[in-house]
């Protein structure tokens, strides 16, 4: 009996740590993940400042010579 009450605390011990390891990893990816949301926002930002600017400039200019 008491060699199933070590082989329990033993597959506990190793649950928890397994645990506690998914649990950092998780941890990171949802850092990892909310930091390329960030750049995923600014990028858009930017992309849409960008074409924003091109349409203005593009309705500025004048006609080409030869027309």
């Amino acid at each position: 009996m008491e060699s199933r009450w070590v082989d329990l605390e033993t597959r506990l011990a190793f649950q928890e740590e397994s645990i506690d390891q998914l649990n950092r990893s998780v941890a990171e990816q949802r850092q990892a993940i909310e930091q390329l949301r960030a750049q995923v926002a600014e990028l858009a930002l930017s992309l849409r400042q960008l074409a924003q600017s091109a349409s203005q400039v593009s309705s500025e200019e004048s006609p080409p010579p030869h027309y």
